[in-house]
């Protein structure tokens, strides 16, 4: 199963950051670490939801209703601007998703991309109902129809392989209250003494957008 962050360095991951940039009037750059920080963190907080009943129930009832379509024509919702009903979608995934935490997500996540959290909430408002139409088509081809295999699909995307030091980098992001000190922690526990920590899969990827190494 490709990962969430295989998905954005690969074409249609390419397409949906400069779309996401351009209709938010940000930088490419920076709208891709944005995207590499805060899409593990969205399939995280879903999976933490995913985990009582009612939050899979929750889950896979939002999901029916995205059935990937969206990203089949990424030209034609890029090309004309991105319309008020897909922004108003993504508002309403995030609130859902992230609960009161949103605003923390979205100061830590800006503080270190070097975007203000608004323009952060902007980016993650347009790429909230790509990300799920992606997981509403990956729930259909593999015939995903209970919480179980809810929160195995969203382990294998962010990386089944993941080690006890990447899923807690994403519970402390989950967990930030907003004043920045997570970063710093994020980074004393990813790369502790002697150097960068040389890894593959989740932390790898989130390393380059985390830390501009």
């Amino acid at each position: 199963m490709e990962g969430i962050l295989d998905l954005l360095n690969g074409p249609i991951g390419k397409t949906i950051i400069s779309g996401v940039a351009g209709s938010t009037g940000q930088d490419s750059s920076k709208t891709g670490s944005v995207l590499t920080m805060a899409l593990p963190v969205l399939m995280k907080a879903m999976q933490r939801n995913a985990a009582t009943p009612e939050g899979a129930e929750g889950l896979m009832g939002a999901l029916n209703k995205h059935d990937g379509g969206i990203l089949d024509n990424l030209g034609g919702l890029f090309g004309g601007g991105v319309d008020n009903g897909v922004v108003n979608d993504g508002s309403k995934i995030l609130g859902h998703v992230l609960g009161n935490r949103q605003q923390g997500v979205e100061q830590v996540i800006g503080q270190k991309a070097g975007m203000d959290s608004g323009a952060v909430g902007s980016i993650l408002k347009t790429a909230a109902p790509l990300l799920m139409g992606l997981l509403g088509k990956q729930t259909r081809q593999n015939n995903v129809s209970n919480a179980s295999g809810l929160s195995g699909l969203l382990g294998g995307m962010l990386g089944g392989s993941s080690t006890e030091k990447e899923q807690s980098f994403l519970e402390k992001i989950l967990d930030a209250d907003g004043d920045g000190s997570v970063i710093d922690d994020v980074a004393g526990m990813v790369l502790g003494g002697g150097g960068q920590k040389k890894s593959g899969g989740l932390l790898g990827g989130l390393l380059g957008g985390l830390f501009g190494k």
